[in-house]
């Protein structure tokens, strides 16, 4: 990542006091967070276990226009955090994002607060992280990351997401925090597409 040290540049002055020179503190670069709940799943098999549901035909049609969508809003996330159920792997698969993929059981099952915690957890070079998952864990992380936001136009997104987050929709944050310092309110939503929309 390239920073501009435009200050470099600037002729030195030289009746100035080196003793007294101070240089700013680098700013920190925004960061992403890319929040997706897994596509439409199947209910076919009724023994079948809920880790093992795959997902529905209407699903799989919803990771194709995603995956499209990702691709021309350059969505490039450096590491993807997917749960470890089969719907969930099949959304990673059809959407096929960029970065590192890691699965991760503890996602299944994760509160928001246990994502909040995993993704604090991210090593802080990398800019940007997905993170695939179920509700009401995805929609609760939102809400809470963004609760914040400010503006008639995101307020209204936050109470669609409050409303419903459903399947196969994105959520998109951004924040200038560390990874680490990740917390409630800190976010901005900045984008929502759900499944719907990009059919249009």
């Amino acid at each position: 990542m390239l920073y501009q040290l435009s200050y470099l540049a600037l002729p030195r002055d030289p009746s100035a006091d080196p003793a007294r020179a101070t240089i700013a503190p680098p700013v920190s670069p925004s960061r992403q967070l890319f929040v997706l709940r897994h596509a439409k799943s199947s209910w076919d098999d009724p023994e079948l276990d809920d880790r093992e549901r795959p997902l529905a035909p209407r699903g799989r049609r919803a990771t194709k226009a995603l995956a499209e969508h990702i691709r021309a809003a350059g969505i490039e996330p450096a590491q993807v955090l997917c749960s470890s159920a089969l719907r969930t792997q099949e959304t990673l698969e059809g959407v096929a994002p960029a970065g590192e993929q890691l699965i991760e059981p503890e996602l299944y099952s994760a509160s928001a607060q246990e994502v909040l915690e995993r993704l604090r957890r991210v090593p802080e070079e990398f800019p940007s992280v997905m993170v695939i998952g179920h509700n009401p864990t995805v929609q609760e992380l939102v809400l809470e990351l963004a609760g914040a936001s400010t503006g008639s136009a995101r307020d209204a997104e936050l109470a669609r997401i409050q409303r419903k987050f459903p399947t196969g929709a994105l959520a998109t944050l951004t924040f200038d925090c560390g990874w680490g310092e990740l917390a409630p309110g800190c976010a901005q939503l900045v984008g929502f597409v759900r499944p719907k929309d990009l059919s249009r």
